[in-house]
């Protein structure tokens, strides 16, 4: 079992920056080592999408639409998983999710239902 929290969302103004955080608290064994986490977000009446993920020997993905303004990073030492987000437009508000899955992948995939751990969410919200 994962545990997954969310933390940093908030009210930014249009080309400014946030940094999301999600806490992983794995408890019990597993009989895998490797490991996905992404960070996917939900705009209001629109689907979930992937926005990018990483594998736990550090490969990374991204959506287009945020190549060159966020960047995925974590921290394995704290279980901590990082999204850096800058240049952030209103069409970025949306409410964001960490997620994890167990087993390596390379690429590691953006397709929500490929993970079966997910936080609670945190709202970001981009104002014009």
């Amino acid at each position: 079992q994962v545990e997954l929290v969310e933390s940093g969302g908030g009210v930014v103004e249009a080309g400014g920056s946030l940094r999301l955080s999600c806490s992983a608290s794995r408890r019990g064994p597993s009989r895998y080592t490797n490991y996905c986490m992404g960070w996917f977000r939900q705009a209001p009446g629109k689907e979930r999408e992937g926005v990018a993920a990483v594998d736990s020997n550090g490969s990374q993905s991204y959506a287009d639409s945020v190549k060159g303004r966020f960047t995925i990073s974590q921290d394995r030492a704290t279980n901590t998983l990082y999204l850096q987000m800058t240049n952030l437009k209103p069409e970025d508000t949306a409410v964001y999710y960490c997620a994890w899955k167990w087993g390596g992948w390379i690429p590691p995939p953006l397709a929500d239902t490929e993970y079966n751990h997910w936080g609670q969410g945190t709202q970001v919200t981009v104002s014009s």
